[in-house]
């Protein structure tokens, strides 16, 4: 893993099903008796994801006592996400809880945070009975599981943000970098915002967002006018930032995509280069849901693109309730993929995991909002546009109700 982190920011309510209950329609509705792009596992924020002895996995659980078995990868020990992991598997328990315990059983695997682990894991679940696996979280590690399940045409739901691990049977429930900037450019592009300039890290997360930029900003009507690329030695700024600066005034919009402690660096040097920041609009990604950002004045008004952020205050205040602790951000993905899973086990019969379920096009509705599955793994995701304030986010375009056709 390398690149920058993105803190993660919640699935299952839709207008006309019952509370407690869940039923069939188009969309496949969930809901849950209570009322999250997020792994960003493989941009950094877990550490490394490849130990030089990766442990074999840790002893399994099962959580319900259901007829359908599922197998859950998580990393619950190692050196790699193991708080992650275990607020993962609470997230999951919760669902089943909330859904009254379906009929379902988890096979809980820890893969030790590396991708041996992991497809040990898999292949351990398979040999249980899994019919689905959800997780595991880093990339490499979706990598090695696929090897197991392509094999036995077993499908998966996984919590990585590298959308190059995607594939047909392979499915990504996490906020992906490439939907955030399609969202914000979409949005800037409504607002009348036509010409662009852009600083973008130079990592793993930064060649993602600038191909996904380079992309859309022309798809809506716009034009880059200045892109430059930083380094991630903070000394090392100036020289790209003063070139945006040149061009400021040929531009009504400066996009950083990187995490709180960068943007918040990169708007001061912007500033200290005088750069009237108050004509400008500031456009971000999901990685500026951090407290740093809205506790920086120069950076109140600007934008960026996330779930609503009232479904994750409800669902921390649960999970807290029972756990006694915060959940991390991410752990909305596990609650989100049991509650599928078990919607799709009460209404859907012996085709419940099939392709053509799971990428149905009106999707699914959940903790953050609506998501579908596309073909090739990757997916579509319903994000709100959020201000920048001094008490956290607020909400100026909400997320959309329905998706229209596919992609």
């Amino acid at each position: 893993m390398s690149g920058t982190p993105r803190k993660p920011s919640g699935l299952l309510t839709r207008r006309g099903v019952l509370r407690g209950a869940l039923c069939a329609s188009t969309a496949l509705a969930l809901s849950a008796c209570a009322d999250n792009k997020f792994d960003l596992g493989d941009f950094g924020k877990f550490g490394s994801t490849s130990p030089t002895a990766p442990p074999a996995p840790g002893p399994g659980a099962q959580i319900g006592q259901g007829q359908v078995r599922v197998g859950l990868i998580l990393p619950l020990s190692g050196p790699s996400g193991a708080g992650v992991g275990t607020s993962l598997k609470n997230a999951a328990e919760m669902a089943l809880s909330d859904f009254k315990n379906p009929d379902l059983q988890l096979l809980v695997k820890d893969d030790g945070g590396t991708p041996q682990g992991a497809q040990a894991g898999a292949q351990a679940a398979i040999n249980e009975g899994a019919e689905i696996v959800l997780g595991p979280l880093f990339a490499q590690s979706v990598r090695a599981v696929s090897q197991v399940t392509r094999a036995r045409n077993i499908p998966v739901i996984a919590f990585s943000t590298d959308a190059s691990v995607a594939s047909q049977g392979v499915y990504l429930l996490s906020f992906l970098p490439e939907t955030d900037v399609r969202r914000i450019v979409e949005y800037a592009a409504s607002r009348g915002k036509r010409s662009f300039a852009a600083l973008i890290p130079e990592n793993a997360y930064g060649a993602v967002v600038e191909a996904a930029f380079q992309q859309e900003v022309p798809r809506h009507g716009g034009r880059i006018v200045v892109l430059q690329k930083y380094p991630l030695d903070p000394s090392k700024i100036a020289e790209p930032v003063h070139a945006v600066a040149q061009a400021a005034t040929q531009v009504d919009s400066v996009f950083i995509p990187d995490n709180a402690d960068s943007v918040v660096q990169l708007v001061q040097t912007l500033n200290a280069d005088h750069v009237n920041l108050k004509r400008l609009q500031l456009l971000g990604t999901g990685v500026w849901d951090d407290p740093h950002i809205f506790s920086t004045p120069a950076l109140h008004g600007a934008l960026y693109p996330g779930p609503d952020p009232n479904a994750f205050r409800t669902f921390s205040a649960q999970y807290r309730a029972r756990y006694g602790q915060d959940p991390v951000r991410a752990a909305t993905l596990a609650y989100d993929a049991v509650a599928l899973v078990a919607a799709l086990v009460k209404t859907q019969g012996p085709q419940r995991f099939s392709e053509a379920v799971l990428t149905n096009s009106s999707g699914f509705s959940g903790k953050d909002g609506l998501f579908r599955f596309r073909a090739d793994g990757t997916n579509e995701r319903g994000l709100a546009v959020l201000r920048v304030g001094p008490t956290g986010p607020q909400v100026v375009a909400p997320p959309p109700r329905a998706f229209g056709p596919a992609a």
